[in-house]
């Protein structure tokens, strides 16, 4: 616990938008929490 590299969420946005041409949005509300919201466009 505590000894990432923090480098997570960098790599998760790469990932959703370079190689998926999707979105990664985060909302956070102090006291609240947060969410992130992954949107992937899908071929039809």
């Amino acid at each position: 616990m505590g000894k990432g590299t923090g480098l997570g969420l960098s790599i998760a946005r790469q990932i959703v938008e370079e190689k998926h041409d999707g979105k990664l949005s985060c909302y956070s509300q102090l006291g609240k929490g947060t969410e992130f919201v992954i949107e992937i466009p899908i071929g039809i």
